[in-house]
């Protein structure tokens, strides 16, 4: 059998998205505060661009000015026409700001103290900046920094090193044994504790810090930590031919120690959360405002329009001024569907929760994201997109886009009840349970069966430890 080489010429489709399609699922993904970058960012770049910081900001939905048909056909335009369409959508976006509802005015002054605001805000320092600055202090072979800031990389928030030294072999083509020295020394750093494999080690190095290596608690840590969750002091002293007494005193050394070194970095760490919604409760129900206000108002410049109209301006500045300009269009077009796709999804979401906006999450009702894309004739995956680290101010607080979204279990009566909604159930019933007998999985899958929920005990394990609440065993108070 011959093989050979040989070059074939075939027709293929392949769906590409265009630059200007991409930037509005770009910006749609955005959070407020990045896509308030972004448009700084864009105003600096794009000449023909300003922004008019006396503008009325809008509260109400943006209306789409141009259908995909009208789209299509102003690719076919020549300049001349193009260019008072253009004029045209930059018309219709000055009108939209001027005819709003309700507005707040703010003044060159007022927008100079926000961006003083911004600029002012500084960030903490992370676990891993702080490691590499230790890093760079004792390590000044360059080929053991390097191994020094892979390993580093690898750290998760909470300290501990999650690849493998053999991963780590692999990936920088290192012995084990240099990859094990640099471990070991990374080990040494502060926060103590940071860079162990797991919690026996991060204890354990904890306990070597503070000269107690060789000690009973140690022993239990390596043994026994298991028991030690479970208060079997008795079961541990005879496995290590101790008094309980002295199981009970290692174990207060124990329980001193912190199993998560590294989050002592991102505590104080505080995020604030800018709504993109807010929810106000009315005489005629429910009104959205979006949060327009921190949205500039672009516009296209009156003297680049000035400067397309004369006949001697050179035809490479005019070729410029016509990519800017369109440019500057897709951007301003890309805000107002942005705008107007998370206004769609939140009223979807006020119409069907609108009992949890009374009532509290007691009442939150099971919604999924293909629900709300079909009621509103949207994708899946545009939803999914519009309410990533997007937030809704409301009545009852300030909540994340996707807090809304649930899917349900089936009641024996037939009611639908959201998994989040029976999240809080759960939590409820161990805030109000005996510290001394806390209640089992087994116990509070009873409870909820006697109100007509019936789930399996592994669902219940589930739910409680997505709620971040340990076993019955851990919680229980001796």
């Amino acid at each position: 059998m011959v093989q050979k080489f040989e070059m074939l010429q075939k027709q293929t489709q392949k769906l590409i998205l265009s630059p200007q399609m991409q930037q509005a699922i770009y910006m749609l993904q955005m959070p407020l505060m990045e896509l308030q970058t972004l448009i700084q960012q864009e105003l600096t770049l794009n000449p023909v661009l300003e922004e008019n910081l006396t503008a009325e900001t809008p509260s109400s939905e943006t209306k789409d000015t141009n259908t995909p048909e009208e789209s299509k056909k102003e690719e076919s335009l020549d300049f001349k026409e193009e260019f008072s369409n253009l004029e045209k959508l930059d018309d219709e976006w000055r009108e939209y700001f001027a005819q709003s509802g309700s507005f707040k005015k703010f003044t060159q002054q007022d927008e100079e103290k926000r961006r003083f605001m911004m600029e002012s805000v500084t960030t903490s320092q992370t676990l891993q900046d702080h490691l590499m600055w230790q890093l760079g202090l004792i390590v000044t072979d360059p080929l053991k920094r390097e191994l020094g800031e892979v390993i580093i990389g690898n750290i998760d928030d909470n300290g501990y090193l999650r690849s493998s030294t053999e991963d780590l072999v692999q990936t920088t083509s290192k012995t084990t044994e240099e990859v094990e020295e640099v471990i070991a020394l990374i080990q040494t750093f502060n926060p103590v504790g940071v860079g162990a494999r797991d919690i026996k080690e991060c204890l354990l190095i904890q306990l070597d810090r503070l000269g107690k290596s060789n000690t009973l608690a140690s022993k239990i840590i390596e043994n026994h930590l298991d028991l030690v969750g479970d208060h079997k002091y008795k079961q541990i002293a005879e496995l290590l031919q101790a008094s309980e007494e002295e199981v009970i005193n290692a174990v207060d050394i124990i329980v001193t120690l912190d199993p998560k070194p590294g989050l002592m970095f991102g505590a104080e760490n505080t995020q604030y959360v800018v709504p993109d919604v807010y929810v106000e409760k009315t005489e005629n129900g429910y009104t959205i405002t979006l949060n327009d206000e921190r949205v500039p108002h672009l516009y296209i410049s009156n003297l680049y329009r000035t400067l397309m109209h004369k006949k001697d301006t050179p035809k490479e500045t005019i070729n410029y001024i016509r990519e800017k300009i369109k440019s500057g269009s897709w951007l301003i077009r890309n805000i107002q569907q942005r705008q107007k796709t998370i206004y769609r999804i939140a009223d979807e979401i006020i119409r069907v929760q609108q009992q949890f906006f009374e009532e509290g999450p007691v009442s939150l009702k099971p919604l999924t994201m293909q629900d709300v894309a079909s009621a509103i004739s949207l994708h899946e995956s545009t939803v999914s997109r519009a309410i990533a680290g997007k937030f809704m101010q409301s009545p009852q607080g300030t909540f994340q886009f996707k807090y809304f979204f649930s899917s349900g279990i089936t009641t024996e009566a037939g009611e639908s009840i959201s998994v989040a909604n029976l999240k809080n159930q759960i939590a409820d019933m161990i805030k109000e349970e005996d510290p001394k007998n806390p209640f089992s999985d087994q116990e509070i899958l009873d409870k909820l069966a006697a109100i007509g929920i019936k789930l399996a005990r592994r669902t219940i394990a589930k739910y409680r430890n997505d709620l971040g609440i340990a076993a019955s065993s851990v919680r229980r108070k001796v």
